[in-house]
C-alpha cells in the first residue's frame, strides 16, 4: 500500500487527477489546482444532473432528491430575483436552525451571483441586530424562533426589504399585515430545471459568516467562489487520496454514501464541507430536526444506515459518552471526521468503541477564515500521531513564526500562519482588521500556536490568548485539557490562567466529571502530576457536572468561565 506522499505526489503531480500549479492570484503567485470549477455555480449543475434517482436531502418526513432540490433551487433563485428584485452582489442573510430551506436559499443565492450571510442561530436579539446592519442584508430567510428575537426590531436594518419565514406565516407572529413579510412557500412555486443566467469570477464574494469569537463584536469573514471550490477540491482529492491508501468509507454494498448532517449551516464545516462537498459528491445528507441531541443522532444513524459522520468534536463526545449508545445499531459507520480536538487520540478510542465499522478517523484543522479545512489527518497517520491535525491540504502552505513574524525552525513552537487560494477576501468592510490577519505577502496570521515537525505535520498547542505564562514558564492550555479528558471520570476540562501577585498567572481548571464521579480535586490533581511537569499542575479546580459553555464550533468559552463576560449566545453546546 503506498505512503500518503507518495499518493500525494502522484494525484498532484504533472498530468494528476488533482494537478496543483502555480498560478497569480490577488497579485501574488499561489498554488491551486490546474483543473477547477468556475464558480459555485457550476456545483449545482453536477447536482442536477444526478436527476431523481437518489436522495440528497432527508429531514424528518421530507425528503428531496437531487433533482428536486436542484429545480427548487433554481426556482428560489428566479423568484428573489423577478419577484423581489435581488441583484448580483446583494446579501441574503439567513436566520435558522439547519433545515431544507436553509440549503435551498443558499444555492439560490450563490448560483446567481448574490451573496449568502449566515447568521449564527445562537445569537442573541442584540448580535443578530447587528450582523443584519453590518452585513447590509437585503433578503431574510429566518424560522420562527430565531426571527421572534427581531419582529420588533426591524426597521433597525434599513437595508432589510423581504423577510421569508421558513415555518410559520405572518399572521402567526400578528404580522399579517406587514408587506417585508412572506412565507418561504412564495419562494417555491414554480421550480425550473434552468438555472438563471449569471456571470460569476472567481474571486466574486459567496458567502460572509461571522467569526466566532468570545469578546468584541464578531467579524464578517468573506469567502469567495474561488476560496469555497478550493476546499471542496481539497476535501475531494482527501476522499481519492484515503481510497488509495486503503482506509476508503464506502458502504458495504458500495452504494450512496449517507452522512448525518449536524454541523450548523452557519458554521464552514456545515455550509462548506458538508452541504457543498454533498452535492458534489452524491451524499445523502440526514438532517436532524431541532437542536442536536446524542440520541437523536444514534437514531437517525441507525434508521438511515448512516456510512460518514463529520462534525465538531463535542458532538462525537456526547454520542460516544452516551450512556444508551450500545442500544443503537451503528455499525454502517464507516469513517468519523471531527475538527481540531485536542483530545484526538482519547477521542479516537471512544469513536472506535461506539462505532465498529469505522476503518478511519480524520481530525481537520481550519478556521472561518480558511473557507473550512487547511489540514487533515486520517488513516494510518492519524493512529502514528494522534496528537497531529496533519499536513497541509494541496494548494495550502504553512509556517510558524515568532513574536516578530520571523518564521521559526522545525518543531520550535509559534504562531500558526497560513496560505493558499482557501484564504478569506478579508473581513466585511473591516479593511484594517482585514490587514491585522493577513500580511502584505498573502498570510494569514491565525492566533494559534503550535509547531511543525519533519513531515510537516501540524501539531497545534493553544491559542496565543490562551497561552499562560507562570513565573517566566509558557504553559499551552491544551496538552494540561488532553491529560485531564484521558481521565474515566473526566467528561470535558477547560484550562485558563487567573492572576497571581508573584508568578504572574497561575492555572486554573474547570472540570465536569461525569455524572456519578466522585473525585475530589487532590486526586485530579495528582492524576495531571503522573504525567506533566509541576507547575503545569493546576493550582486552582472548580468541578461540575454541567456543560461547559462552548460555541458553536465546539470552542470553550474561556472568557465566560474567567468571569469576564456572558455567554454570547442563546445556547450553547
Amino acid at each position: 500500500m503506498p505512503t500518503s506522499s507518495e499518493v500525494r505526489a502522484q494525484l498532484t503531480g504533472p498530468a494528476g487527477m488533482f494537478e496543483v500549479v502555480t498560478e497569480d492570484v490577488w497579485g501574488r503567485p499561489t498554488q491551486v489546482y490546474a483543473n477547477r470549477m468556475p464558480s459555485l455555480r457550476s456545483v449545482l449543475e453536477v447536482g442536477l444532473l444526478r436527476g431523481d434517482d437518489q436522495t440528497f436531502i432527508a429531514y424528518g418526513d421530507r425528503t428531496y432528491s437531487f433533482g428536486e432540490f436542484g429545480r427548487l433551487s433554481n426556482g428560489v433563485a428566479k423568484a428573489l430575483r423577478d419577484d423581489f428584485g435581488l441583484a448580483k452582489g446583494d446579501r441574503v442573510a439567513v436566520l435558522s436552525q439547519n433545515n431544507p430551506e436553509w440549503c435551498l436559499t443558499f444555492w439560490a443565492t450563490v448560483s446567481q451571483g448574490a451573496v449568502l450571510v449566515g447568521l449564527n442561530g445562537w445569537w442573541t436579539t442584540d448580535e443578530i441586530e447587528y450582523g443584519l446592519q453590518d452585513s447590509g442584508a437585503k433578503v431574510l430567510v429566518a424560522d420562527r424562533k430565531r426571527f421572534e428575537r427581531i419582529v420588533d426590531s426591524l426597521d433597525l436594518a434599513p437595508h432589510l426589504e423581504h423577510v421569508f419565514l421558513t415555518d410559520c406565516t405572518p399572521a402567526d407572529l400578528g404580522r399579517a399585515d406587514d408587506p417585508r413579510l412572506h412565507p418561504f412557500s412564495d419562494l417555491t412555486a414554480a421550480p425550473s430545471p434552468d438555472l438563471i443566467e449569471a456571470e460569476i469570477a472567481e474571486d466574486d464574494y459567496a458567502v460572509i459568516f461571522y467569526t466566532s469569537g468570545t469578546t468584541g463584536r464578531p467579524k464578517g469573514a468573506i469567502s469567495t467562489h474561488r476560496s469555497m471550490i478550493a476546499n471542496l477540491q481539497n476535501t475531494m482529492y482527501n476522499a481519492v487520496a484515503n481510497s488509495m491508501s486503503g482506509s476508503a468509507s464506502l458502504p458495504d454494498d458500495g452504494g450512496q454514501n449517507v452522512a448525518l448532517f449536524t454541523s450548523p449551516l452557519f458554521h464552514v464545516s456545515g455550509c462548506h464541507s458538508t452541504l457543498v462537498v454533498g452535492l458534489l459528491a452524491g451524499l445523502k445528507l440526514v438532517m436532524p430536526e431541532g437542536r442536536f441531541l446524542p440520541e437523536t443522532a444514534l437514531q437517525l444513524i441507525q434508521d438511515h444506515r448512516v456510512t460518514l459522520w463529520a462534525t465538531v468534536p463535542t458532538m462525537v463526545w456526547r454520542v460516544c459518552e452516551h450512556p444508551d449508545r450500545h442500544s443503537y445499531d451503528t455499525s454502517s459507520v464507516r469513517s468519523v471526521v471531527f475538527g481540531g480536538s485536542p483530545s484526538a487520540e482519547e477521542l479516537q478510542r471512544m469513536v472506535h468503541e461506539t462505532f465498529p465499522s469505522v476503518s478511519s478517523t480524520s481530525n481537520a484543522y481550519g478556521l472561518t477564515e480558511t473557507s473550512s479545512v487547511a489540514t487533515v489527518i486520517s488513516g494510518p497517520d492519524a493512529v502514528a500521531k494522534p496528537a497531529s491535525v496533519g499536513p497541509a491540504v494541496p494548494t495550502v502552505s504553512l509556517k510558524i513564526t515568532d513574536a516578530n513574524g520571523v518564521e521559526v525552525g522545525q518543531g520550535e513552537t509559534g504562531e500558526v500562519c497560513i496560505n493558499g487560494p482557501i484564504l478569506m477576501a478579508g473581513y466585511w468592510n473591516k479593511p484594517e482588521a482585514t490587514a491585522e490577519a493577513i500580511d502584505a505577502d498573502g498570510w494569514l496570521h491565525t492566533g494559534d500556536v503550535g509547531h511543525l515537525d519533519a513531515d510537516g505535520f501540524l501539531f497545534i498547542t493553544d491559542r496565543k490568548k490562551d497561552m499562560i505564562i507562570r513565573g517566566g514558564e509558557n504553559i499551552y492550555s491544551v496538552e494540561i485539557e488532553q491529560r485531564l479528558v484521558s481521565h474515566p471520570e473526566i467528561a470535558d476540562a477547560a484550562i485558563y490562567g487567573v492572576p497571581h501577585p508573584e508568578l504572574g498567572e497561575e492555572v486554573k481548571a474547570t472540570v465536569q466529571l461525569e455524572a456519578h464521579s466522585s473525585l475530589t480535586v487532590t486526586e485530579i490533581q495528582q492524576w495531571v502530576a503522573g504525567s506533566l511537569a509541576a507547575f503545569k499542575v493546576p493550582a486552582f479546580v472548580d468541578l461540575t457536572f454541567e456543560k461547559l459553555p462552548r460555541n458553536a464550533s465546539g470552542k470553550l468559552l474561556k472568557n465566560v468561565l474567567r468571569g469576564e463576560g456572558d455567554v454570547s449566545f442563546a445556547e450553547t453546546m
